[in-house]
């Protein structure tokens, strides 16, 4: 196998990744949607924010995929100095991004661990 085959493939599989991410955040948006119609039948209770939150976790898990991919074709099919420092730009604003919603969704950055009960010390 030639190693132009081999990108060529690598080429496929990053854009399957992608295809994948795109597939789960639309996916989650349906499913969102649908357990907000749900949920909005049954009862009058805070589905607004619970939608928010599906939506969101959709998004986040949908970004991690579409990073891997971009990240399979720039080191893979591609390694340019310049399509690294795109890439490094674009995992910047995308881990941005998951920050924002992570903390948006959970009220508190995914670093930050719940203590405990009874450790109130630290």
């Amino acid at each position: 196998m030639t190693m132009e085959h081999y990108r060529h493939i690598m080429d496929i599989v990053g854009t399957g990744v992608d295809g994948v991410g795109v597939f789960i955040v639309v996916g989650g948006a349906l499913v969102a949607t649908a357990r907000l119609v749900l949920h909005r039948a049954q009862s009058t209770g805070n589905y607004y924010s619970l939608y928010r939150q599906d939506v969101g976790r959709a998004i986040l898990l949908g970004l991690e995929f579409l990073i891997a991919g971009d990240i399979i074709r720039t080191v893979v099919v591609a390694p340019t100095m310049q399509n690294v420092l795109v890439l490094g730009l674009i995992v910047l604003i995308r881990t941005f991004l998951s920050l924002s919603l992570q903390l948006e969704i959970e009220g508190k950055l995914p670093w930050r661990r719940e203590l405990p009960h009874g450790d109130h010390n630290h």
